[in-house]
Formats: structure tokens, sequence, C-alpha cells
């Protein structure tokens, strides 16, 4: 019986840097996950604010647009119609799928990678 311990924990020992190694690349995939639905999301609740004619002077309104115009990268002006809330619309949830698809292959890669 102690002889079957020793050897649970030999293997044990010889995993456990395969172990760290994966919950190490989970959690940096988990994280960047996170971040880029957490972009998306900004960039859809600007797009939410600005169509249901939230008050541009209201702090909240104004910290979302602060974060969401980076955020939407060269999308910001890519379509221009004659209406600018179907132009922001269109521009900011193009870029809100840009991030989510780019958060996808990047997960991916440090899955795979990991």
């Amino acid at each position: 019986m102690a002889e079957r311990a020793e050897e649970t924990g030999k293997e044990t020992r010889r995993r456990e840097p395969a172990v760290v190694r994966a919950k190490a690349v989970g959690l940096l995939a988990g994280i960047a996950g996170w971040v880029g639905r957490l972009i998306a999301l900004v960039l859809v609740l600007h797009v939410v604010l600005v169509m249901g004619n939230a008050n541009p002077d209201n702090p909240i309104a104004n910290l979302v647009r602060g974060l969401a115009e980076p955020l939407s990268l060269a999308f910001k002006t890519l379509f221009t119609p004659e209406d600018a809330k179907l132009g922001l619309l269109v521009n900011y949830g193009l870029a809100a799928v840009f991030w989510l698809v780019v958060t996808s292959v990047v997960v991916r890669l440090i899955r795979r990678l990991g």
C-alpha cells in the first residue's frame, strides 16, 4: 500500500508541470475571451445609448462613448449614410463583431499553442 502511494506521488509530480501549464493556458485563454467580450459589450452599449437617445452629457454615456470610440478602430467611419444613427449602428456593430471574431481566433490559438 505504501508503494502505491509513492508511485501515485511520483506520477503526480511528473504530471504537475503539465497540469500547471494547462491551468495557466486555460486562465490566459479565459482572460483573453473576457477582454474581447467586454470590448464588444462596450461597443454595443454605445450603440444602444445612442439609438435610445441617451443624454450625451450624462457621465455614463460620456464614459461609454469615450471607451467605444478608440475600440471601434477604422470601423468608425467605414460607412457614411445620411442617417448618422444608422452609420453608428452599422459601423460600431461591425466593430463589435470584429472583436468577437478576433477574440475567438486568439483564444483558439492560445489553447492550441499552450
